[in-house]
């Protein structure tokens, strides 16, 4: 158990992240109990990760602190941000909690303000740093989804809030949604440029790298939000072509990678016979599913696109499955631990 506790990933709130855009998938397609049973399960993922992490932090946090200022391990921390802000979300839509709800908003925005800052600023000022291709992973975009699940957990919230609180929730929710584009051209860049002129080895292509798209399907959800919210704010409704337009870029940047992220892992797991067996980080490859049902089901309604209501329940099921999968891994690792 000291073991365990000890290397403890830093990414695993991904479990929380892809339990709970499963069960908003689930609460948008009408299944109900599907969504209120994760929601439930997720709400226990939570807690007993952040009493692990605690322990951590109490036992071995020379090793933790390790981890924030590491290339590879680092940037998993801002799964604790998304985690926190999908589980918020899920307060709102499935329980229509508004309080517990804003009470991990304010978690969540201290959390990326501490870990953007710290691990970005750790990662800059050390002294030996590794070259391109083993420092620059899909766990990158994790700062990107961190960013936008504020996005759109401002827009939801400010949904439901009186006109003096709702402006200032509308702006955060755009600035979040701007600069999470922005910080998705730059991470993207060297995630490409990686990816296209230097070796890369099936023990390298990991599934976060599903977090290509799962990065652009949040995006996309963020940006079908605040076209819903622009009627009753000035500021988006001034800018309603513009976010309609983005809106779709990245619904379509998303899609575009989906055959891409396939097509790799036949070659990982097919041709290259490379093992498949549970880790941590295959909780990055479920959550881009399920935000891609989502993001679908909320853009398909927000610019009136009925022609694409066939995929959020495909991609659902798909997501729900990968979910399933994973989650009997978890339980037998568990066990044989």
């Amino acid at each position: 158990m000291r073991r365990s506790v000890e290397s403890l990933a830093p990414g695993y709130f991904g479990l929380v992240m892809a339990t709970g855009i499963v069960s908003i998938a689930a609460h948008q397609l009408t299944r109900t109990l599907v969504a209120q049973a994760l929601l439930a399960l997720n709400i226990a993922f939570y807690v007993g990760l952040w009493a692990l992490n605690l322990l951590r932090f109490a036992r071995h946090r020379r090793a933790m602190l390790a981890d924030g200022a590491d290339h590879a391990r680092g940037p998993g921390y801002f799964t604790w941000v998304a985690a926190t802000s999908v589980l918020a979300s899920q307060c709102v839509i499935v329980a229509g909690s508004y309080r517990a709800a804003w009470a991990l908003w304010g978690v969540a925005l201290v959390l990326w303000a501490a870990f953007t800052y710290a691990i970005f600023a750790a990662l800059t000022v050390k002294d030996e740093k590794p070259p391109l291709e083993r420092g620059i992973n899909g766990t990158w975009l994790l700062a990107v989804v961190a960013t936008q699940s504020i996005a759109v957990l401002s827009a939801l919230l400010a949904m439901n809030e009186a006109a003096p609180f709702r402006r200032p929730l509308n702006f955060l929710a755009l600035s979040m949604w701007l600069w999470g584009g922005t910080l998705y051209l730059w991470t993207m860049a060297l995630i490409f440029y990686r990816y296209t002129f230097f070796r890369l080895t099936p023990e390298e292509l990991t599934p976060p790298y599903w977090i290509n798209m799962g990065a652009m399907a949040i995006s996309t959800l963020a940006g079908s939000l605040l076209v819903a919210s622009a009627h009753d704010a000035p500021l988006l409704e001034s800018m309603l072509p513009f976010l309609r337009g983005f809106t779709v870029l990245y619904w379509a940047t998303g899609t575009w990678w989906i055959p891409l992220l396939v097509a790799l892992g036949v070659w990982r797991y097919v041709v290259k016979r490379h093992p498949l067996r549970y880790d941590p980080v295959y909780w990055s490859a479920v959550f881009p599913l399920g935000m891609y049902a989502a993001a679908t089901h909320e853009m398909a309604l927000a610019l009136d696109l009925p022609f694409l209501a066939w995929i959020p329940p495909l991609f659902f099921w798909i997501a729900l499955a990968a979910w399933v999968t994973a989650a009997v891994a978890l339980a037998r690792h568990a066990v044989a631990r």
